[in-house]
This record gives C-alpha cells, sequence and structure tokens, in this order.
C-alpha cells in the first residue's frame, strides 16, 4: 500500500476487536475500488443506541474515504431474534410492531451518518420472495456441530437449555444477506463474529469475494457490567432527549467512562491520560458535553449542563421540569404516579428498590414506601434518583 492507503487502513483498523480477511481489504484498497460495507439491524425496539454508535463511528470512517455504506433494516430476520448473547428464545414480535420500529431507525442513523452516502435495504425483499426448498438449500450448507461450535449455543447445550430449531437458522439468513448484498466488508459487535463470518462462507459457496469481517467492541451499560442493550434496560437511546442524555452519561460508573471516551468521542489515549488527572465528575461532564454535540445544540447543552450542576452541586432544582396535571394521571400511589408520567426509564422492579432505598423525594421529604398515598390539595415536586425531577399541579 502506498502512503495514503496506509494510513486509510490505520484509521479504519483503530479500535478494532477482531478482523478476518484483512489481506483481503487491503488488496480492494490498493485497487481504489468503492466498497460496499454492511451493517444490519434488526428492530426489535424503536431505538437505537449508543452501543449501535461504536459501529456508526467506523462506518463514518468508511463513508469519508468514499466507500459506500449498506444500512440494512432486518425486518425479516427481527420475526426470528438474534440469538446472540441470549440464553432463552427472544419473543415474537408482530409485524406492525416491527414496522413501527423500523420507521424511526433511519432518522437515528442519519444523525451519525451521511444520508448520501448510505444505502438502505429491507431483508424482507428477498427472504420474502424465497420458498422452502431455497431454506433447505441454505440449510445443506451449515452443520450443525457448526453452529454448536458458537459460545452461546454451546452453553445452552451444555446447560440442557431450550435452544429453538428457529434459532439456528438466524445465522443462516444474516449470512445471506450478505450474498444478496455482495458486501465486502460486514461491522458488527464481537457478539456477530460467527455469524459473520458465516456470510464469508456463504459468499465463497455462492462464487462472491468474502467479505471483511470487523469487529467493534461492545460498549458497556449503564450498569458499568453487562453490555449496553435494549434487552438489558442499561443503553442510553440516539433518540433521547438532551436532559434524559446528559443525565444518563453523569450516571455511569467512573471506570465506565473511559470505553465511552475512545469509542464515542474518539478521544485519543494521550488526551485520556489527562482527563484522568481530572476529578471524575469533571471529566465525566466534558465527556457528556462532546457526546451531546453530535445531537443538540450548544445552547441546548449548556442548558441542561447547568441544570445538572444546580442539582448535583447546589442541591436544587433544574431550572426547567416537566409539569403534570395530577388529575390527568392514572395512578394509585407513588410508584404508580412516577410510571405514569413516563419521565422515568428503568423497571418497575428497579423503581421499586430505588423508593426503598431512599433515593425518592417530595419535596424535599425522601419517601420509603412504594404504595405511598401522596396528598391531593398541595403541588409537589418530585426528584427520582438523582437526575430526573417533575412537577404535580
Amino acid at each position: 500500500m502506498n502512503v495514503d492507503l496506509a494510513s486509510q487502513w490505520d484509521s479504519l483498523a483503530h479500535n478494532l476487536e477482531h478482523c478476518v480477511g484483512e489481506t483481503i481489504l487491503k488488496e480492494k484498497l490498493t485497487r481504489e475500488q468503492c466498497l460496499r460495507v454492511k451493517l444490519g439491524v434488526d428492530p426489535t425496539r424503536p431505538d437505537l443506541t449508543f452501543g449501535h454508535w461504536v459501529v456508526f463511528n467506523k462506518l463514518k470512517q468508511f463513508q469519508n474515504f468514499g466507500h459506500r455504506v449498506i444500512f440494512l433494516i432486518g425486518d425479516y430476520t427481527t420475526r426470528i431474534g438474534d440469538p446472540s448473547g441470549r440464553s432463552c428464545t427472544r419473543p415474537v414480535l408482530t409485524p406492525e410492531q416491527i414496522t413501527q420500529n423500523a420507521k424511526t431507525y433511519l432518522d437515528q442513523a442519519f444523525k451519525v451518518l451521511d444520508v448520501k452516502k448510505t444505502e438502505v435495504r429491507y431483508n424482507s425483499e428477498w427472504f420474502c420472495k424465497m420458498n422452502f426448498s431455497d431454506l433447505l438449500s441454505l440449510a445443506r450448507q451449515v452443520t450443525v456441530a457448526q453452529l454448536l461450535e458458537r459460545d452461546d449455543f454451546a452453553k445452552r447445550y451444555d446447560q440442557n437449555a431450550p435452544i429453538a430449531l428457529v434459532e439456528f437458522l438466524y445465522p443462516l439468513l444474516q449470512a445471506y444477506d450478505s450474498v444478496m448484498l455482495q458486501a465486502d466488508v460486514e461491522l458488527g459487535g464481537t457478539d456477530q463474529l460467527f455469524n459473520m463470518c458465516l456470510g464469508r462462507q456463504f459468499q465463497r459457496f455462492y462464487g462472491q469475494s468474502e467479505q471483511t469481517v470487523m469487529c467493534m467492541p461492545l460498549l458497556v451499560g449503564l450498569d458499568g457490567v453487562r453490555k449496553m442493550s435494549k434487552s438489558y434496560d442499561n443503553y442510553i437511546a440516539l433518540n433521547e432527549s438532551a436532559k434524559n442524555m446528559f443525565g444518563k452519561i453523569m450516571s455511569l460508573p467512573d471506570e465506565a467512562m473511559w470505553m465511552y471516551f475512545r469509542l464515542l468521542a474518539s478521544e485519543p489515549e494521550e488526551s485520556i491520560t489527562l482527563l484522568r488527572a481530572e476529578h471524575p465528575m469533571e471529566a465525566k461532564k466534558a465527556l457528556a458535553v462532546k457526546l451531546l454535540k453530535q445531537f443538540f445544540t450548544e445552547a441546548e447543552i449548556t442548558e441542561v449542563k447547568r441544570d445538572f450542576e444546580t442539582v448535583f452541586s447546589q442541591k436544587g432544582t433544574p431550572h426547567q421540569i416537566p409539569e403534570f396535571s395530577k388529575n390527568a394521571l392514572p395512578h394509585n400511589n407513588l410508584m404508580d404516579l412516577i410510571v405514569a408520567t413516563q419521565v422515568y426509564w428503568g423497571s418497575r422492579k428497579d423503581l421499586k428498590r430505588l423508593i426503598a432505598q431512599g433515593g425518592v423525594e417530595v419535596n424535599g421529604q425522601k419517601i420509603l414506601d412504594p404504595t405511598a398515598k401522596l396528598e391531593n390539595a398541595t403541588p409537589y415536586v418530585v426528584r427520582v434518583g438523582k437526575h430526573i425531577f417533575f412537577r404535580i399541579v
């Protein structure tokens, strides 16, 4: 490779966890051809997350180098549900739910990606045309032993946990997507490595050049332990409000934020070293400001940062908080009231625990009983956790 191509490869390889087919990708870069770079997402919920943003950043790099991104919406494969990292079969969504979820994906994706350099496809385009004979033809290319090499399948098999036959079909369908799209590169998280490598096998069978597989690290979620996932409810969505996004970033465990600096803010290691010398709170605020710039104006960021500092530094109430009419909210007690406002993003179980631990205040007074009844006459301000406020009138 010449110097420019070497520099391009260095940029594309930065932060990768795994790369399979590096040699063939370098050869294609040398030929200066426009690569077809695939990312598939299943619309299991209406939100794309910061975990997707990690991969979007890499896709954006490809776009900046003049390559074509294929953003594949798995409206058909969602009917099966990706078994990656799962200990049980995913629940089945209705066609209406899938369609509704898919509608939100493009607006969110194009907050990062260049719409003019992106080709949007749906895998129902080809799978709805397949017959049972076509499926059998795909199934002949893979052995059961090969599928059981997948880490999550192997664990479930060893533990005698059920594995639905339809889950075995998911990697085959994802692999066939790469054939239909004639992908040169497929991007995904490390939990997708098996499926993407199977795509190489299928492309070889169909006489195509094998795609290069590039795996990005899995972004840790808000709990600082498990990968960020909609299934675990430990995620930050790309369509969050500025206030929620800022607050969630600030709730990250201190050690987890450095991964966000690397994978989302693309901060170089020397800068991270300097940030580590600061107070964690200040470093985290710098992270929140930098990440919010991708989605919000300077004025919006300044306002949510000011409100956050008012709450944490001055123990006050934010300047602007949501306001609800108590009569308009269906509720029987404090927990029902909070859930009805939809300002709290956790589960009822987590909320119940938060209240019992003293994490909820009404007009500055801690309420420890989730079933507590609230007074009818007096307006009040409710604080949930560290950074969620709302007013009942």
